[in-house]
């Protein structure tokens, strides 16, 4: 991994009071496979001393889900979104869809890609390569600029390229993929550092079943999912206006087909604060009254704080305090007095 993206997490530890099958034994921990993936690297930087038989590996980020949900381990690692690509689909339909897990941690893991090939692979033996959709993707110019002939081919994760080309008789002469992933599976390099930004980085989120949430740290994240009502002029409006009137920070917004009909839509948020807030709180309560359906996905710690502004460009934000302030003030007016 590089150095110059910073691998960052924070995580609740385990959900106290959930039910588990597991209850009484080591914890185990489910995560997009096989070894060697990004989301193993993920899981490391969340459960850094989860010894190796904890890593369960999965084939496919509904696997891990499942696994979740089935009380099979304790908690589970996916991909949500990429700098450069944006967020992973397979997770966000998950997270809308199926009974509801919360997520109770992040990381940020920096992505670095190489040429991985079988050992007496040169680059000119080169004619079909592997990989995942999001590494070719970035990885794009240095294929035109190096291998502009050869064939691309998009496996289930860029470890599971690896692995692909390990094998006997593999139908690939490459992948690309981590370097932990190529140096695992007996792989040699024939290049690295092939990504076309430098600076790219996935974020990954901590899923358990529903139980007792982290404690505010006072950077935290919401993340939630809002069903609208009724699609008409101004409906995204009022989901905004939940957040805008009570200084709620929104630091991502989505939309997504909920699968129901053509054009029905709801919309993946995260908001800066915890759901013990009372701005927060009071925003879920606006959306409750606005949307056809809430679906909460958790309060979390943030796994970084966002770059601070200058102060003069900064406005001033609403503090709790000002909520407990108008909270009393208004529990003046209903007993009578006037200010």
């Amino acid at each position: 991994m590089s150095s110059r993206v910073p691998v960052t997490s924070q995580v609740r530890d385990g959900t106290p009071g959930e039910a588990s099958s597991l209850r009484g034994m080591a914890k185990r921990y489910a995560y997009l496979g096989p070894e060697g993936t990004f989301t193993e690297a993920a899981l490391r930087a969340l459960r850094p001393d989860a010894p190796e038989e904890a890593r369960v590996p999965c084939e496919g980020v509904a696997a891990v889900f499942d696994t979740v949900r089935s009380g099979g381990v304790d908690g589970g690692v996916v991909p949500l979104e990429n700098s450069v690509e944006g967020s992973v689909t397979a997770t966000i339909a998950q997270l809308v869809n199926g009974d509801p897990l919360v997520i109770t941690g992040e990381t940020s893991v920096p992505v670095e890609f190489a040429l991985f090939a079988r050992p007496g692979t040169t680059l000119a033996d080169v004619k079909r390569v592997a990989t995942h959709p999001h590494a070719l993707a970035q990885c794009r110019r240095w294929l035109s600029g190096h291998l502009p002939d050869a064939d691309t081919h998009t496996v289930s994760s860029t470890a599971a390229a690896a692995r692909a080309v390990a094998e006997p008789g593999a139908p690939y002469d490459a992948a690309i993929c981590a370097v932990i992933a190529g140096e695992r599976y007996g792989l040699q390099a024939l290049a690295t550092e092939i990504g076309d930004r430098a600076d790219a980085a996935t974020r990954f989120i901590y899923i358990t079943r529903p139980g007792e949430l982290p404690e505010p740290t006072g950077s935290d994240l919401t993340s939630l999912v809002a069903f609208i009502a009724q699609d008409r002029p101004g409906a995204l409006g009022d989901v905004l206006d939940q957040f805008t009137v009570r200084g709620v920070n929104l630091t991502r917004l989505e939309s997504r087909p909920t699968g129901d009909a053509l054009g029905d839509y709801c919309f993946c948020i995260d908001a800066e604060g915890h759901v013990s807030d009372s701005r927060v709180g009071e925003a879920l309560m606006g959306l409750r009254r606005v949307c056809r359906d809430v679906r909460f996905l958790g309060s979390y710690p943030r796994s970084a704080r966002p770059t601070e502004l200058e102060p003069r460009l900064r406005p001033r934000p609403t503090t709790e305090a000002d909520f407990a302030e108008a909270e009393r003030w208004l529990a003046r007016l209903r007993s009578g007095q006037v200010d």
